[in-house]
C-alpha cells in the first residue's frame, strides 16, 4: 500500500469511526430524565445492579455512584469521611457527567445526602425520590437524634459507638441480622450480601446537615415506603413528612432492599415517577 492508498484507507477509517461516536451518542442521550441512584449505609453502586439494568434496557441514562469509603472505596474511609464527603461525591457525578434532567434517588440515610445535593443543584433536580429514606427537615437534620438543648449524642449511641472498627466504622453485620434487609428465604441474595456489605463512615450519620436553599422543598418528590419489610420498619422519624400534602407517597409491597428481591418492581415504579415529572 501507497502512502496516498494509506491515508485514503486511514480517512475513511477515521469517518467510520467518527459516525459510531455519533451513534452512540444519540442513543446515550435520549433526552429521558437521567436517573442517579445513591446507596444506602453499607450499601454500594452495586446495591442498584439489576434495577439499572432494567432501566438501561428502557433507553434510560442510569449512575450508580459509590460513595467515599464504601463498597470498592471503603480504602478511601477514613475519620474525616462524613455527611459533607458524600454530599460532595454526589455533586461531583452532576458536574463532571454534566447530567440534567434527574432523578434524584436516595435510599436509607442517603436521604441525607440527596436533600443536601438538592439543595445545591436544584436546578438540575427534575424530582426527588426517597427510597425508604430518612427525609430531613428542621428538628432531624441528622442520621443520629441529639439533644435538642445541649446537641450532644444520646447515651445509647455512644454505648453502640463502642463497637465501631478503628472508632468510625459501622459494621452492619455486629448489629443487624440479614433478615433486616431481605427475607431469610433469599439465600442467593443474602450471600452476596455477605460478599459486597462494607463498613460505614459514621460521620455521614452524625454530621448534622446544613441547608441555605431549602433541600428538597420546592422540588416534585416522591416516598417509596417499603411496606414488606417485616422486620424493623423504617421508623415515622424516617417516614412523616412524606405523608403530608405535596408528597407522591408510595406504598410498595417488598423488602427494605426491595432493588435486590423486585428489581422489576421498583424499576416499574421509577420509571412511572420519571414520567410524571
Amino acid at each position: 500500500m501507497d502512502r496516498r492508498q494509506f491515508l485514503r484507507t486511514g480517512a475513511a477509517g477515521t469517518a467510520l469511526l467518527s459516525a459510531s461516536a455519533i451513534s452512540t451518542a444519540a442513543t446515550v442521550h435520549t433526552g429521558k430524565p437521567v436517573f442517579l441512584l445513591v446507596h444506602g449505609t453499607w450499601h454500594g453502586g452495586w446495591m442498584w445492579r439489576d434495577v439499572k439494568q432494567i432501566l438501561n434496557k428502557r433507553g434510560y441514562e442510569v449512575y450508580t455512584p459509590t460513595c467515599t469509603g464504601c463498597g470498592e472505596r471503603e480504602h478511601l474511609s477514613s475519620p474525616d469521611v462524613g455527611l459533607e464527603t458524600h454530599i460532595q461525591d454526589i455533586v461531583n457525578v452532576i458536574r463532571f457527567e454534566e447530567l440534567d434532567n434527574i432523578v434524584l434517588v436516595g435510599n436509607a440515610y442517603a436521604g441525607l445526602t440527596i436533600t443536601g445535593v438538592a439543595d445545591r443543584l436544584k436546578d438540575k433536580i427534575r424530582h426527588i425520590l426517597f427510597f425508604d429514606a430518612l427525609i430531613p427537615r428542621e428538628g432531624v437534620m441528622s442520621g443520629v437524634p441529639r439533644d435538642p438543648v445541649t446537641g450532644e449524642l444520646p447515651a445509647v449511641w455512644l454505648e453502640y459507638a463502642k463497637k465501631f472498627e478503628d472508632g468510625y466504622k459501622m459494621n452492619f453485620w455486629d448489629s443487624y441480622p440479614a433478615k433486616m434487609l431481605v427475607p431469610e428465604s433469599e439465600t442467593r441474595i443474602i450471600k452476596r450480601l455477605k460478599r459486597l456489605i462494607t463498613t460505614h463512615p459514621v460521620r455521614q450519620w452524625t454530621d448534622e446537615l446544613r441547608l441555605e436553599n431549602g433541600g428538597w422543598s420546592d422540588l416534585p418528590r416522591s416516598y417509596i415506603h417499603c411496606t414488606g419489610q417485616s422486620y424493623k420498619m423504617s421508623s415515622e422519624r424516617m417516614v412523616a413528612p412524606a405523608r403530608e400534602p405535596g408528597w407522591n407517597f408510595i406504598e410498595l409491597p417488598v423488602p427494605r432492599n426491595g432493588m435486590m428481591t423486585h428489581p422489576q418492581l421498583v424499576a416499574d415504579t421509577f420509571g412511572s415517577i420519571a414520567v410524571q415529572g
